[in-house]
């Protein structure tokens, strides 16, 4: 399949992120959000960000334009089906991706392709809502979409070869590094990511150094460009504490078991940089 168009589901920040790297790479848009407002300002994000280039000199005002004309926003489902392949990227709620999946997936003429952007939900689970599943996939981008290389393309049990063709093609379209994975909690990068981050919070809290030294240790030792308590902080200490004990219940395996000091800053409000103060304060 020749993917022209691309639907988007979802105006946030991994949304416009998504419709930015379409829109450059010459593939047209279809953004779609739940009020006029979002949509309007997912699509000022991509303009701001397209601003930035432009200072630096990575791109011309003309082929800043000409990305812009590339998509189209709105508020309506309907508008999904002039686009091949369309990319769930909704809040990161299994309850609320089915809704909304369900409702697309009457509208979509039976050889378009889904896709959900999600970080830790099923793809197999997700797709078995859906009458699609052969045609159902996980492309999961990362943040910010624009600049990070990475798709992660997860096939779940039912997603057919043409299905992982088609979009692992348009990955490498958009300029990315796509890597195939098999549907599993975490799938690979935060399968390995965010038990590095929960060990980090077993070092501090067995007092073995300061926060600064284990992430300084991170960064210089091995090439990371921010420590993992920092990028704690970042992502936010709920998150990682969600994402722990998604994987503890999944696997059944201890060595998945949340540190009691994560927990603990999580009961406290100490979310990271959100909240004002995590492991550092901001």
């Amino acid at each position: 399949m020749s993917i022209q168009t691309v639907g988007i589901i979802g105006a946030g920040t991994m949304g416009n992120g998504i419709a930015q790297a379409c829109a450059v790479s010459g593939v047209n848009v279809v953004m779609v959000d739940i009020s006029e407002a979002a949509v309007a300002k997912g699509i000022a994000t991509v303009g701001s960000s397209l601003d930035r280039l432009i200072k630096k000199e990575k791109m011309t005002e003309a082929e800043k334009t000409a990305a812009l004309s590339r998509i189209q926003g709105s508020t309506q489902y309907q508008d999904l089906q002039k686009a091949q392949l369309v990319v769930e990227a909704a809040t990161e709620s299994f309850d609320l991706k089915v809704k909304i999946l369900k409702q697309v997936d009457g509208l979509l003429a039976a050889d378009v392709i889904v896709a959900s952007n999600t970080s830790s939900i099923s793809i197999t689970k997700l797709a078995a809502a859906t009458t699609r599943a052969d045609r159902f996939i996980g492309m999961h981008f990362f943040n910010p979409v624009p600049m990070m290389a990475l798709v992660e393309i997860i096939r779940g049990l039912q997603t057919s070869d043409a299905t992982h063709d088609a979009v692992q093609a348009l990955a490498k379209r958009l300029g990315k590094s796509p890597i195939t994975v098999k549907n599993a909690p975490g799938f690979v990068v935060n399968r390995i990511l965010v038990p590095m981050i929960n060990e980090a919070f077993f070092v501090l809290s067995e007092g073995l150094a300061t926060p600064d030294d284990i992430d300084a240790g991170m960064r210089l030792g091995c090439n990371q460009p921010i420590g993992p308590l920092a990028l704690a902080d970042m992502i936010g200490l709920d998150v990682c504490l969600a994402v722990m004990e998604v994987y503890l219940s999944e696997y059944g395996d201890s060595k998945y078991r949340p540190c009691p000091l994560l927990k603990e800053m999580v009961a406290a409000g100490q979310l990271g940089r959100k909240t004002g103060h995590g492991v550092y304060h901001y």
